[in-house]
């Protein structure tokens, strides 16, 4: 028999354990360490550095995925692997624009991803002006026969960045547009905001039954340099070099991480970046430093202890070129039990601004995290939270819960896809803001009882 006094000595020791576990995982306090988190720079340092530009498909991504398994297991992460797919690989070859007349000057000019190449001796033509894609679409199939088709854009800093969805189009379907019309070759003002003769590239692509042609971005000084010279009346002509490669199917892969929970019927939470980079420049605002600020926040929770749900960390992998990662984790990971996803995918500028879409039930949850925000300076009256691009097939076919951590974009688009996509561009004190702002959420998540099951579609 069990005597009485057993029994409150157990339930004191049980209570005790329980306040104790509560405190350990205080949102404040993790909050207030995460202000003084190294860790993120380092992950984004490390990246930048050890491995450099991470294409998708290429030995350097290879490289990426080797170099971030021994670090997440350093780390003490659980469960860490890499998750091979295969996915067709692109490569850049030689790169050259100029106009040749009336006013001969080279121009700065980079291929799009899946671009055609023009061949060693490249291709020269005139150039046909348009102000917008709408301009280019508004033209009869094949009336642009033998010619270079020019879309410029008028893209602006936001902060949110909503500047990229409205003028994105010009990169991601004005190549095929202009092949549909008849276009040898098509050129580009760059999706970006900044100044300097860097252009940037990014992916496009080409509707099956097209014909793939060849598609570069000028550099925003030298496409307003070529609109001035258009603008004067005489036709302008130009030589395009670009001599890229379509390699087939090569090995990418997903790189994972967990911190176990101590209930694994709760539904997990994950949380995401992704590894691979542009080849132009080292990849640290897109997107080594979020998987930077994802895994030192995870690392903040489980440095206080074990939580009540399982956090994964997925390091996507093919993003750029086509979000071959988040499609591959989907696949495999659709009868997982997840609860919420989340992901880092804008730089490390200040989070400003945290956006929900959880199920009813979860109200007080959302009203903690806000409340738990403000001392970082972060808002909470958005629109719903839709998820980063890595994460949105997984959202699609399990209707998960998201969170949303906004950062502030208005420089984004001056690095984007760009050889200024450099380590110096990293601010540490703002990236610490952001280790915070992921931190504190996650602490509230990861030990919340509430479920965050979203109802079944209609």
């Amino acid at each position: 028999m069990i005597k009485t006094s057993s029994l409150l000595v157990g339930a004191s020791a049980l209570l005790f354990s329980t306040a104790a576990f509560a405190d350990s995982h205080d949102p404040a306090a993790i909050q207030t360490k995460a202000l003084e988190d190294s860790l993120a720079y380092e992950i984004t340092e490390g990246l930048t550095t050890e491995v450099g530009p991470r294409q998708a498909g290429t030995e350097a991504e290879a490289r990426a995925r080797d170099w971030s398994v021994k670090k997440l297991k350093a780390l003490g992460f659980q469960n860490v692997r890499n998750e091979p797919f295969m996915m067709p690989t692109w490569v850049r070859g030689a790169e050259t624009a100029e106009v040749t007349a009336p006013y001969p000057q080279k121009l700065h000019v980079t291929a799009l991803g899946n671009s055609a190449s023009t061949g060693e001796a490249g291709i020269e033509a005139e150039v046909a002006y348009f102000d917008s894609l709408a301009a280019m679409q508004a033209l009869p199939d094949g009336s642009l026969a033998g010619k270079i088709a020019f879309v410029t854009h008028d893209m602006h800093r936001t902060q949110d960045g909503s500047g990229y969805g409205a003028f994105g189009p010009v990169r991601w379907i004005g190549p095929n547009v202009a092949s549909k019309k008849g276009a040898a070759a098509y050129v580009i003002k760059s999706i970006g905001t900044d100044h300097h003769r860097n252009p940037h590239t990014g992916n496009t692509n080409f509707a099956e039954g097209v014909k793939p042609i060849p598609a570069g971005a000028l550099s925003l000084p030298d496409a307003d340099n070529l609109e001035r010279m258009i603008k004067l009346g005489k036709p302008v002509t130009m030589k395009l070099i670009m001599t890229p490669q379509n390699i087939g199917q090569q090995e990418s892969g997903n790189v994972i991480a967990e911190v176990t929970g101590r209930d694994p019927s709760k539904g997990m939470i994950v949380v995401a970046c992704h590894l691979d980079s542009w080849d132009l420049a080292t990849g640290a605002f897109d997107d080594a430093a979020g998987c930077g600020i994802v895994t030192a926040a995870a690392k903040h929770i489980m440095d206080h202890g074990k939580p009540l749900r399982t956090i994964r960390i997925l390091w996507a992998g093919a993003e750029e070129v086509g979000l071959w990662g988040g499609k591959a984790y989907a696949k495999a990971h659709s009868s997982s039990n997840h609860a919420i996803a989340m992901e880092s995918d804008f730089g490390a500028d200040n989070v400003w601004r945290v956006e929900f879409k959880l199920p009813d039930g979860a109200e007080d949850v959302q009203k903690q995290i806000a409340q738990a925000l403000l001392p970082l300076g972060i808002g909470a009256n958005g629109p719903p939270a839709t998820g980063g691009a890595d994460i949105r097939d997984i959202i699609a076919s399990n209707n998960l819960a998201v969170i949303d951590l906004q950062q502030d974009g208005s420089r984004y688009f001056d690095l984007h896809h760009t050889p200024d996509d450099t380590l110096d561009k990293i601010d540490p004190k703002q990236m610490r803001q952001n280790v915070a702002a992921w931190s504190t959420v996650l602490s509230i998540i990861a030990n919340s009882e509430v479920d965050f099951t979203m109802p079944a579609k209609e």
